[in-house]
């Protein structure tokens, strides 16, 4: 068990949505969080059909209650988005509700009576650095991803290769969102290998054997169900002409290594930085939106190829990860050059270097301990 970083409200006091992607521990943080609260589990089969047939029978069943528990919890609510009504009834009548969801496509389209300014949002990313703690392993780490069941069990291969087929058959196909699933599951191993790099629309449906606004559909399933999202390029104020293209990120670089067939990870080697690299912006966005700092993030990237990996804010902070124990003036290309462009940014760094250190010209070089340290200060830096 790992004691998450997200913070969720006393029980009684929110009604709120808990997003998160399947399987990041979605339902063990709200059984921690309200032990004694009225819930229902839409992944259960039984509790799936008896709700789908008669949503009303949740309001029927709390009223029946002989008292009004502090917290309604309802799992996956995106299965049976009529329950959204029902929970929005709720709420006026003063019932407290925690709703979970995996996936936001049907969701989106019953929420205009709840979402708005009537439920709070919070949401659960995988394994943090900091959450680890001492049993933090980034060569284990970049290799299983941040699932806690995949990071934790002695057949990683095996629990991916699973957790594959389960988002194919449970989230995509009984959902579903798309026709033909071979084709999306081709698909899916394609852009696996686009992960933190721009997206070529033409080239992965010539791959794939589709039409480029397929591709970009299946994108958006990706994003919808929260497997993936996408980075803008940061274009304002620019000197020379920019990428102004959004990136790809898949929120575990474990699935990553599966989809895209990577094998073992190494340190040194080209795949393990783009792991690093990914694992980077993971610890950026759940800091993000575990601090509440709702900061903006994007890239930079010139014209020529050169490019920033992270800005934070409105170019308050610039962030480059490079998976390397010993950084050399290439390694700082991206950054200096971003400063000739914004000289007031602030720029790090994040290495595999042990120690901390700053250059002659200012840039910070982080090692990961002290990067997941400093982060909620650069992100409170950035606003």
């Amino acid at each position: 068990m790992f004691a998450r970083g997200l913070p969720l409200p006393e029980p009684g006091l929110e009604t709120f949505f808990l997003w998160g992607p399947r399987q990041t521990g979605k339902t063990t943080l709200l059984r921690e969080r309200f032990p004694d609260a009225f819930r229902l589990d839409l992944l259960r089969a039984d509790e799936y059909r008896r709700y789908i047939e008669r949503p009303e029978r949740l309001r029927e069943e709390l009223n029946a209650l002989p008292s009004r528990p502090a917290q309604v919890v309802i799992d996956e609510i995106q299965r049976v988005p009529a329950l959204l009504d029902e929970a929005h009834a709720l709420h006026e009548a003063g019932f407290r509700l925690a709703l979970s969801a995996s996936s936001a496509r049907k969701v989106r389209r019953g929420t205009a009576n709840l979402l708005g300014a009537r439920a709070m949002r919070y949401e659960l990313h995988g394994l943090t650095a900091s959450e680890l703690g001492n049993d933090l392993d980034l060569v284990r780490l970049l290799n299983r991803g941040y699932l806690p069941s995949v990071y934790q069990t002695e057949r990683p291969a095996e629990a991916l290769a699973a957790y594959v087929g389960d988002y194919l058959k449970e989230a995509v196909a009984a959902e579903g969102l798309v026709r033909n699933l071979p084709v999306f599951s081709r698909f899916l191993n394609t852009a696996a290998r686009s992960d933190g790099n721009l997206v070529n629309f033409a080239n992965i449906a010539r791959e794939c054997g589709i039409s480029g606004p397929t591709v970009k559909g299946h994108f958006s399933i990706l994003e919808d169900t929260l497997l993936g999202r996408w980075l803008p390029a940061y274009t304002k104020r620019q000197k020379r002409r920019v990428i102004g293209a959004p990136k790809f990120y898949f929120f575990d670089v474990g699935v990553v290594n599966h989809l895209a067939r990577r094998g073992t990870l190494e340190p040194g080697g080209e795949l393990f930085g783009k792991a690093f690299e990914n694992w980077v912006f993971h610890e950026i966005a759940a800091a993000n939106a575990y601090g509440e700092h709702n900061v903006p993030l994007a890239y930079w990237r010139l014209a020529s190829g050169i490019e920033v990996n992270f800005i934070l804010g409105n170019m308050k902070v610039a962030i480059d990860a490079r998976a390397t124990a010993r950084v050399t003036s290439d390694h700082l290309k991206g950054l200096r050059h971003l400063e000739q462009d914004h000289p007031n940014v602030r720029q790090v760094l994040v290495c595999l270097e042990p120690r901390r250190r700053v250059t002659s010209d200012g840039i910070s070089i982080l090692p990961v301990d002290a990067f997941v340290r400093d982060i909620h200060e650069l992100l409170a830096a950035a606003r």
